[in-house]
């Protein structure tokens, strides 16, 4: 018999929706944009690569005076069908990039895009301060642990299996209900190694079909029963131009489409290429829903 969830009086998001990073409360009462800057030769959404110092700082220069409140920094792609990397490559990917960040832009909030322990540990020690990792701890088993002992916020993603094959017919019963008990499941071990903060991402994209992407933004509200912020990562992906038999570079129009429709149902947080469109995105459903 699974021990249930905690009550919601007893999580951080119930009332105050914060995230405690490194000792600055972000409110999530506002949603929040978080920009993904991809330090990848390989990511799908070729203006997302930043290889060198200059174009990582412009990139992140321009991401944070558009209003992001988060950085996304990953090194290694997880697009569908991409390879694994070494973790060696994905350090000597991610390490200089982060610290040429925090040199430039000390105040800035740093998401580190990674599913393994040991790169997680190295950048938080290096100033990073949120880790996401698209396995939901399915990876590496070491992660849920060293997250309690950096006591630092994760976003849980869901996927079916690493992307090199994660697309190759995924099959679901109910695809919601699978995912919330997968959540379910992987916050009570969170929750009993006294983990605080998580945020939920069900993962667009990742062992999913078209209908399945549209199947959890159509019933995205129902995460909200975890009592978690949850996380919407649709920005350009085959979800949107794929539907609309276009491109990445032509989707931008059709995200914020799926933006607004995730920010009605309850998305605290939109992992965005484009932060502008997002803000603006924001700006109008919460105006619109507090009439």
């Amino acid at each position: 018999m699974t021990t249930p969830l905690k009550d919601p009086k007893d999580t951080v998001f119930s009332k105050n929706l914060t995230l405690n990073c490194g000792g600055n409360l972000v409110d999530l009462s506002t949603p929040k944009v978080m920009a993904i800057v991809n330090i990848t030769p390989d990511s799908f959404f070729v203006k997302s690569r930043a290889r060198d110092e200059k174009s990582i700082l412009q990139q992140v220069e321009k991401h944070l005076s558009e209003g992001a409140t988060f950085i996304d920094l990953g090194a290694m792609s997880t697009r569908p069908g991409s390879a694994e990397i070494s973790i060696e490559e994905e350090e000597n990917r991610l390490i200089p990039a982060l610290k040429i960040v925090i040199n430039a832009f000390p105040n800035a909030l740093i998401s580190i895009d990674t599913y393994r322990s040991e790169i997680a540990k190295k950048a938080v020690g290096l100033g990073a301060h949120i880790i996401n990792d698209i396995s939901g701890g399915q990876f590496d088993n070491n992660m849920f642990q060293t997250i309690s002992e950096l006591s630092v916020p994760y976003i849980m993603m869901h996927t079916l299996d690493k992307p090199e094959i994660m697309q190759k017919n995924p099959t679901y019963d109910d695809v919601v209900s699978e995912i919330i008990k997968f959540f379910s499941c992987q916050l009570q071990t969170l929750y009993q190694l006294g983990v605080k903060d998580v945020i939920l991402d069900p993962g667009f994209g990742f062992g999913k079909t078209l209908a399945h992407n549209y199947t959890i933004l159509k019933h995205f509200s129902e995460f909200n029963l975890l009592h978690c912020p949850i996380l919407a990562g649709v920005s350009r992906k085959g979800m949107i131009w794929k539907l609309l038999d276009t491109s990445p570079e032509a989707s931008l129009n059709g995200t914020t489409v799926a933006h607004t429709l995730a920010l009605q149902n309850g998305a605290k947080i939109l992992r965005v290429h484009d932060v502008k469109p997002a803000m603006e995105a924001i700006k109008i459903v919460d105006f619109y829903q507090k009439q």
